[in-house]
């Protein structure tokens, strides 16, 4: 059967409203049941599953991850610490004592962002034989308590990369054993001087005293021989690399070292 424009069924027009054809003209050439079949599907589209109105898919809401909340201040620091921590100061290397008497510490390298401060690895670390003190004298097997600035950096091998004035010479070799009978071959391949009685801005291995000879000096980070130190902090080989590729002198770098009762003064 035919259709023309003069008979067109009421399906033939629900067709042309629901599938937006121009004009009537377009159905002249389709069967009766072609348009039956087509109005069924078209109205199938409509309808969801059991009959019911299809829902547009909608993309799933982004989820919105918290920004972590950052200390403000440094976990552990008391306000007479902190007081001598400069204000321009953006990387602190901070050396917990795990007593006042104990040779053994651990290192946290904390970085400051506009947010707060973000928080490194802990290391293992060993600091001087005897523990800690708040006044350091020459021999005494005690590290020094207090806020040092980090400046300068050397050692027997290569410059692994650092942004310090990097000082290297066959002068940091050293040999014999430790007190607990370690060897300490190596243990200067690669060292930070601490700021504690030096002239800031020289080598390491220069050996100006501002405070006098009795009050010690030559107090480094370097590599750890799995022992106490006379005075130094000692981290180990690969640590010291990555540490001394982090440390940039724009961030005023400065090292927050004793034990954690002492440091929460």
């Amino acid at each position: 059967m035919r259709l023309n424009k003069a008979c067109l069924s009421a399906t033939a027009a629900l067709v042309v409203s629901a599938l937006g054809l121009a004009t009537y003209d377009q159905l002249s050439g389709i069967d009766d049941s072609e348009v039956r079949v087509a109005a069924s599907r078209s109205d199938q589209a409509d309808a969801g599953v059991g009959g019911e109105p299809a829902l547009a898919s909608a993309a799933p809401a982004a989820t919105v991850q918290p920004r972590p909340q950052l200390p403000a201040q440094l976990p552990g620091l008391g306000p007479s610490t902190l007081a001598h921590i400069p204000d321009d100061t953006r990387q602190v290397v901070l050396v917990t004592g795990t007593g006042k008497n104990s040779s053994s510490s651990q290192v946290v390298l904390w970085q400051r962002v506009d947010g707060g401060w973000i928080r490194g690895k802990v290391w293992a670390a060993h600091n001087g034989y005897k523990g800690w003190t708040d006044k350091h004298y020459e021999g005494d097997l005690h590290s020094p308590i207090g806020v040092f600035g980090l400046t300068d950096a050397g050692g027997r091998l290569a410059d692994p990369g650092t942004k310090l004035p990097y000082h290297r010479s066959s002068a940091f070799s050293v040999s014999g054993t430790g007190f607990e009978g370690e060897p300490l071959a190596g243990a200067f391949d690669y060292v930070i001087a601490l700021n504690y009685n030096r002239q800031p801005g020289t080598s390491p291995m220069d050996g100006t005293k501002p405070m006098g000879v009795n009050r010690g000096g030559g107090i480094w980070i370097h590599v750890d021989h799995g022992g106490p130190t006379h005075a130094c902090i000692s981290l180990s080989k690969a640590h010291m690399r990555e540490l001394l590729r982090t440390l940039d002198p724009a961030q005023h770098p400065v090292a927050v070292m004793g034990d954690a009762g002492s440091l929460a003064r």
